[in-house]
């Protein structure tokens, strides 16, 4: 594993819905997720960047970590930090718990993780990973090559548990969680010269889905068949990235968001044509960006009160070793979309996990 210094930091509500199906029904209310008869999702797996990371990066030479207060301030009854990029639960956890499947999805680098736990799913996200390999580089973080190597070894230890039938089992009919993109645009792209002088934007946005088809197709050879997909979320609109980029009024920045809107489109491009060519795959493009923006944009429909800065500390850059505990929080998370300056709070996560619930998972399964 590559390891580099680096300073640059990485950057549901209660509604029953019918989802129609082609002869059964997914019943998504609050946080259940009801699934129709003999269907089956054994399995949350996570790959990708900080928004899933539950703590692979603890152990690691790297700046990019958050095992300390006051990350983990709201989880598991209140202070245990983790090395979740959040005051509590993230994106895998809700998805796993809705499922029924487990209450947290632990990091697969866990030195404590327990055997038992690989039946039903573990993380193997980095924070501060891309697509773009550089990305890792510039962070001393886990690459999403190297993901594909610990995903391989978690099949032979699964195989080794439960017998080569079931692992197969297990895998096909788990849901993959992918989530990257963010850490290449604000950080590798905009934040930092390195891909600047050989690309602009366009062809940067092509480095980052080519290299994202590629690792889809690496999951679907070792046995994933559902696979969900986040975008790209409205990079510019999130804290530090209004700091940095927004202007004196810390306005969202619109160059890094129209960058995520060009690599969304390639990005879903890229999944309709796998689709058609992976035989019995369901890899699934899921929109982020627009329902983070409309929380953003319209904060007071969610119950949210504070969108441009985070929890922890001014709000305005604090994120891993700058959010600490020697930073005050906010004394109410709930009406922030934010924990810090770059990951949204267990809050907002409720929220997209909902709609992601209602509207996409009928399509994964």
């Amino acid at each position: 594993m590559l390891q580099t210094s680096s300073m640059w930091p990485s950057s549901l509500f209660t509604v029953m819905v019918m989802v129609s199906m082609t002869t059964m029904d997914v019943v998504v209310s609050g946080l259940h997720i009801e699934l129709p008869p003999n269907t089956t999702v054994t399995a949350i797996l996570g790959f990708g960047d900080s928004i899933i990371d539950p703590g692979n990066n603890n152990g690691m030479n790297t700046l990019i970590k958050c095992n300390f207060l006051p990350y983990g301030k709201d989880f598991k009854g209140g202070n245990v930090p983790t090395g979740r990029f959040s005051n509590g639960k993230i994106p895998t956890d809700l998805l796993a718990e809705a499922l029924g499947l487990k209450e947290y999805v632990p990091a697969y680098l866990d030195p404590n993780l327990q055997s038992e736990e690989l039946l039903t799913g573990v993380s193997f996200a980095s924070g501060a990973t891309g697509y773009d390999p550089m990305t890792s580089r510039i962070a001393s973080v886990i690459p999403l090559s190297d993901q594909i190597g610990m995903f391989q070894e978690y099949i032979k230890k699964l195989k080794r548990l439960v017998g080569e039938d079931r692992a197969n089992f297990i895998i096909a009919n788990s849901i993959a969680l992918v989530v990257a993109g963010s850490d290449d645009i604000a950080n590798t792209y905009f934040d930092t010269p390195f891909r600047r002088r050989d690309y602009d934007v366009n062809s940067y946005t092509d480095l980052m889905s080519n290299s994202a088809s590629s690792f889809f197709q690496d999951l679907y050879k070792l046995g994933i068949r559902r696979m969900g997909v986040f975008s790209a979320p409205p990079i510019g609109c999130v804290p530090s990235q209004r700091t940095i980029g927004g202007g004196v009024h810390r306005v969202c920045a619109e160059n890094y968001n129209e960058a995520a809107k060009l690599f969304n489109s390639k990005l879903s491009s890229a999944l309709d044509t796998l689709s058609t060519r992976l035989p019995s795959s369901r890899p699934v493009y899921i929109d982020i960006y627009n329902p983070l923006l409309d929380l953003i944009q319209n904060p007071s429909n969610y119950g949210f009160q504070v969108v441009d800065r985070g929890c922890c500390g001014t709000g305005l850059l604090e994120v891993t070793i700058l959010c600490n505990q020697m930073d005050n929080v906010c004394s109410d998370y709930t009406k922030y979309i934010f924990w810090d300056s770059y990951h949204p709070t267990e809050a907002a996560y409720q929220i997209l996990i909902d709609q992601f619930a209602k509207k996409y998972i009928s399509s994964l399964i």
